[in-house]
């Protein structure tokens, strides 16, 4: 029976469960049932997708990741390498919590960088990016880039993934795309071009250039 998302022969699909069109699963990959996902996603080799997971259109998430129950993944978020999701925050193998997950909500746009760790019940928030090999234990705003074990912030990143420096007036500019952003009165930082539930033009969702192109080392 055809279907509207491409499988690897070796991934496992449980049904009853939701994936949209366009999605790729990849090398011994399991999707468990009532898991739903969007479109237009890729899951890469050995990716495991846990029972009553959602998450959203054009997801990726890279090898060697587990995605467990009381997790939310909205569209647009990228999950690096090997990146650890929990949802149990004192795990003891003699006491059963299957009813008690902890709810992580991984917000629109938001990286996890390769090897990190993000500890369950936080929020990470749009545009966030988790450096590789940070330990999440609280909750991220929107645009903030954190690293370290803890992780803290470092300061904010564009939704093109750049540090934003030398604020203009207190405007902000991403070296990549132009886009302007600014702290609003509340202290959360926002884009000034653009609604922040909405996608990157077209014009603007393909890179050209490397990150040191703009970012050069000291």
């Amino acid at each position: 029976m055809s279907t509207p998302y491409q499988a690897h022969p070796s991934a496992v699909i449980d049904q009853p469960c939701v994936i949209g069109s366009g999605t790729r699963i990849w090398h011994f990959s399991h999707v468990c049932e009532h898991a739903v996902i969007g479109a237009n996603c890729n899951l890469g080799q050995n990716v495991m997708v846990a029972p009553g997971v959602r998450l959203g259109s054009n997801v990726k998430v890279q090898n060697n990741v587990s995605i467990y129950s009381g997790t939310i993944v909205e569209d647009d978020v990228f999950l690096g390498p090997s990146c650890v999701l929990t949802n149990v925050s004192n795990p003891r193998s003699q006491v059963v919590r299957r009813s008690l997950y902890e709810q992580t909500l991984i917000r629109r746009g938001a990286s996890v960088g390769a090897n990190a760790t993000v500890v369950c019940g936080v929020t990470l928030g749009r545009y966030c990016l988790i450096a590789a090999g940070a330990v999440v234990t609280r909750d991220v705003p929107d645009y903030v880039l954190v690293s370290g074990v803890p992780a803290r912030s470092r300061g904010y990143v564009s939704r093109h993934g750049h540090p934003l420096r030398r604020p203009v007036d207190g405007i902000y500019t991403c070296p990549e795309s132009g886009l302007r952003y600014s702290v609003d009165s509340s202290g959360r930082m926002r884009c000034l071009d653009l609604d922040e539930e909405s996608p990157l033009p077209d014009e603007m969702a393909k890179g050209t250039q490397p990150y040191r192109a703009f970012n050069p080392q000291p």
